[in-house]
């Protein structure tokens, strides 16, 4: 059955005047539903603990209290520099509470990555633990606005408080800011084409842009008895935004797993858990295929929606979910500034193997060519979303700009600003069902193992290396993740290029910036293809190694 058309018709969006994304993932449950369990930790050393939103709210009061006695005002930038943890949704929480803006850092980023983040964002605190506290604590003497850092967990002692004790000396009950809905709430860093990460600055109403698409995703959740759980990092959009906050947003348990994660451990953890609805990148689902071909037959899994985005999932990964899994796995297209707008929804309208889907309800979505026209269905084109529905409503799914960057925001829009289409830089086709078929980025950004990847800070980083005179970072072809990031780098002179520089190059990269940005392949050449206005063509190089990768056996 197809009711596709249908929902589009029917829906209209609610956005109040006054929103908070506190209140409707915490507070109103931790009244109406206390004792409901909201976070089911677990550690991969076998720790483990279940918290209720009574739990989450009494320690997101007592935190709200203790960063406000640090001196944290509305409108500041707080850093959350933590995995799937408790204290990671607490934190969220308390900063939305406060009016203040949450910044989610990952884990996985080196001192470099994480100074230019904090400098530009002009943070004025950050939560960390063990997982990242030794990178803050080298990044921070060239972060001045960062005047406190709170220590969680085992980084206990490494801080400047300790989350514990701030917390035991706070009350568990806070009167929280009233926000508007177009209110700051999030800042995400996202990789750009050129230069530096741009800071995507997400509003509390942004949440509610969101939902039709998750619920939709996750084959109507939810349920009564739904538990979700995602390996999906919370410092991420594909983390905060598809996993943790619209869980809590419909009152249900989310897992929380702090570890590496492992094929089989992760069939073994949702069997557990008794994990209904999921998010899993196609990476994780190929070598879920690879490692245990007929799960069902090794684990009881209750599995009802697959929802699975950042690269294509392909025929074969398909058929496995649907055959081995018993679920029609739904492929899901957004990004960090206008997430979760198209998609899937196997018990509402057909998905098509290969397709990213239709727009979900009340999202308007086009392929538009360069002058800003809609092309002809089965033309290629920039995928965009338009700022009002289908019935003229604004979406509230927009973000609110990049920070400190009016240019890069403009660029984003076509048209008036009350009647503008935003740019996805993703090229599609759409059929004559309205279905959207990936091309690939219009630009020189791209995902390996369901990361993006923008060149830029990969590249800036080579050249730091005293051997490194210039560099091009482009994805290489991979069977197994997609894509892989390969970097050709041209020497300065007196350095020969070897096994040995290769390996320090990349300990050079995995060191300051993330692990997977590292270049795994490295080719040496004697000069990088250039524009005549001296741009590096990094296109030629991809293309370069689509054709090796097509040659190869």
């Amino acid at each position: 059955m197809d009711h596709h058309a249908a929902l589009h018709a029917g829906f209209r969006w609610q956005v109040p005047e006054f929103f908070n994304i506190a209140e409707v993932c915490c507070a109103r449950w931790a009244r109406d539903t206390p004792a409901a369990v909201a976070i089911r930790y677990e550690h991969e050393d076998g720790r483990a603990a279940q918290f209720t939103y009574a739990d989450l709210q009494a320690n997101a009061n007592r935190l709200a209290h203790a960063l406000k006695r640090l001196g944290v005002r509305r409108g500041e930038r707080v850093a959350v520099v933590m995995p799937q943890r408790f204290e990671t949704a607490v934190a969220n929480m308390a900063i939305f509470q406060l009016g203040a803006v949450a910044m989610p850092l990952s884990m996985l980023f080196g001192p470099d990555a994480l100074e230019y983040r904090l400098q530009h964002s002009e943070a004025v605190l950050a939560i960390v633990d063990e997982s990242a506290v030794a990178n803050l604590r080298s990044a921070r003497p060239q972060c001045p606005t960062v005047r406190h850092v709170v220590a969680v967990g085992d980084a206990a002692g490494q801080g400047d408080i300790d989350w514990d004790a701030a917390l035991a000396a706070e009350r568990a009950e806070f009167t929280a800011v009233r926000t508007k809905a177009d209110e700051a709430a999030v800042l995400i860093y996202t990789s750009g084409t050129t230069g530096p990460p741009k800071g995507a600055l997400i509003p509390h109403r942004a949440l509610i842009g969101n939902l039709s698409g998750f619920v939709c995703s996750q084959n109507w959740f939810p349920q009564d008895d739904a538990v979700f759980w995602s390996p999906a990092d919370w410092a991420w959009t594909g983390g905060l935004m598809d996993a943790l906050l619209p869980t809590l947003y419909f009152g249900r348990e989310i897992v929380a797993y702090q570890g590496r994660f492992g094929a089989e451990r992760a069939l073994e953890l949702m069997a557990r858990h008794g994990v209904t609805h999921t998010f899993l990148f196609p990476t994780a689902l190929k070598a879920m295929m690879k490692a245990v071909p007929r799960p069902r037959e090794q684990h009881a899994l209750k599995l009802r929606a697959i929802m699975s985005a950042g690269e294509a999932v392909g025929d074969t990964v398909f058929a496995w979910c649907r055959d081995a899994l018993g679920v029609v796995v739904n492929e899901m297209f957004g990004q960090t500034e206008i997430n979760y707008i198209v998609g899937n929804c196997a018990i509402r309208w057909p998905a098509r193997p290969g397709s990213m889907g239709r727009a979900y309800p009340g999202h308007r979505i086009a392929v538009l060519d360069d002058d800003g026209r809609e092309c002809p269905r089965g033309t290629p084109g920039d995928v965009a979303v338009h700022r009002r529905d289908v019935h003229g409503h604004p979406d509230p799914v927009f973000f609110l700009g990049y920070w400190k960057n009016d240019e890069a925001t403009r660029a984003k829009f076509t048209g008036d600003p009350d009647d503008s289409w935003c740019r996805t830089g993703d090229t599609a086709v759409m059929d004559a069902d309205g279905y959207l078929w990936y091309q690939g980025r219009s630009d020189d950004v791209f995902k390996a193992a369901g990361y993006r990847i923008g060149p830029s800070e990969v590249e800036n980083c080579l050249v730091k290396h005293p051997a490194v005179a210039n560099a091009a970072v482009i994805p290489k072809p991979d069977r197994e993740r997609g894509a892989l990031v390969k970097a050709f780098v041209v020497l300065a002179p007196g350095f020969e290029g070897n096994a040995a520089l290769v390996e320090e190059l990349q300990r050079h990269v995995r060191g300051k910036l993330a692990p997977y940005e590292y270049p795994k392949e490295i080719e040496f050449i004697a000069a990088l293809p250039m524009t005549t206005t001296g741009k590096v063509q990094r296109k030629v190089l991809r293309l370069q190694e689509e054709a090796r990768a097509k040659a190869s056996p």
